[in-house]
């Protein structure tokens, strides 16, 4: 958990964070050429399946990829690096399918290739908003084959289900070096607060390893809207207990990454698994995307932006105020302000924090609002 002086600093460097833009100078004619273009931005998560299981993560799970069943796995049978994908069809009735979700951006063309061994290969996308046939080989001959295929977004797509299988009956496929290439989502916006001049303050409340019951008994009396951001792995320990949570009008669950480390000391690669791992477990328990990030440690960087883009995120939210565990700390000093964003943490004190946030709300006149109808 963060101190009160720590959480003060990040919070005001996170509402700090400006992007530059200049204007690119005439060329002349003596001018040497142009270097060549970057390349494309990889848009794969874990695309060469090189990345461990994430902490606290489920055991054994590929971070990325999600699998029917036990039917994929990651081995060292790789085309490059020390790791690749194998799956293994479980039966005659199955194909055995991994998949991963991907933003995108709306009439937007993105070329999807992977390298397969094996008999009966299959890559594709869905959701795209257009008939993709699959790319697919009957045998690869004992070595490694690329498969490719393009697809084009429909006017609002904004995610796509990216899948790789097998086929019945047939043996196992090894998948290695997947490539998405196109144009990345924008980064996503980075705010402590939510600019309004409505008369309204918004609770948000992080972690999860302590469920109150008097705490969901206080929100649910008072039919508080909160939004929650637990990390998954509590989350998976009692997720009734965050569906008590936000069972008011206007509340939700947000993403906080897998294993609340500092996103800023990972590769861009990194901080997207841990984002888009964290994005599907709300997905697969609550059947709501999440669209908000809370970095761990309010610690971010533009890497961090593009990763949550490349998640369907759209703001990087920290905080305006901390009521945690009996603190009372507005950053921007004097008492709460509209749009105000509070913090607090599924803590044994959560209940008493609440009232504290909630009284000082009153105190400025302020009443607890849905966030979600201010950062959409």
């Amino acid at each position: 958990m963060l101190s009160s002086a720590r959480r003060r600093l990040a919070a005001a460097a996170a509402a700090t964070v400006l992007a530059a833009l200049g204007a690119a100078p005439a060329a002349h004619a003596d001018a040497p050429a142009p270097a060549a273009a970057a390349p494309a931005p990889e848009l794969a998560t874990n695309a060469g399946f090189e990345i461990p299981t994430l902490p606290l993560a489920d055991p054994g799970s590929i971070p990325g990829w999600h699998c029917d069943g036990t039917e994929g796995a990651v081995t060292a049978a790789a085309r490059s690096g020390g790791s690749a994908l194998t799956i293994t069809p479980a039966s005659a009735d199955s194909a055995g399918r991994c998949t991963q979700t991907l933003a995108v951006r709306p009439n937007t063309t993105y070329s999807y290739r992977a390298w397969v061994r094996g008999s009966y290969a299959f890559l594709g996308a869905t959701g795209t908003g257009h008939d993709v046939p699959p790319a697919w080989t009957a045998s690869t001959g004992g070595g490694w084959q690329q498969l490719s295929t393009t697809f084009t977004t429909g006017a609002a797509t904004a995610s796509v289900q990216l899948y790789v299988h097998g086929w019945y009956g047939q043996g196992p496929i090894s998948v290695d070096d997947v490539s998405v290439t196109g144009d990345s989502p924008a980064p996503a916006y980075a705010t402590w607060n939510a600019p309004t001049s409505d008369k309204v303050v918004f609770l948000t409340i992080d972690d999860g390893w302590f469920r109150a019951p008097e705490a969901a008994r206080l929100i649910a009396d008072r039919g508080l809207p909160v939004t929650a951001f637990p990390l998954p792995m509590p989350e998976g320990f009692e997720p009734d207990y965050f569906s008590r949570i936000t069972a008011a009008p206007g509340s939700s669950i947000q993403d906080h990454s897998v294993s609340h480390r500092d996103l800023t000391t990972l590769s861009l690669a990194e901080q997207q698994a841990e984002i888009c791992d964290a994005r599907d477990a709300v997905a697969a328990r609550y059947g709501s995307t999440p669209t908000l990030l809370r970095p761990p440690y309010f610690a971010f960087d533009a890497e961090t932006r593009q990763a949550a883009a490349n998640c369907g995120i759209r703001y990087l939210l920290t905080a305006t105020a901390d009521f945690t565990s009996g603190a009372a700390n507005v950053y921007h000093g004097g008492p709460l302000q509209p749009g105000d964003v509070i913090i607090l943490h599924f803590t044994d004190t959560l209940a008493s924090d609440l009232q504290r946030a909630l009284d000082a709300a009153r105190e400025a006149g302020l009443t607890p609002a849905a966030l979600t109808d201010y950062l959409r």
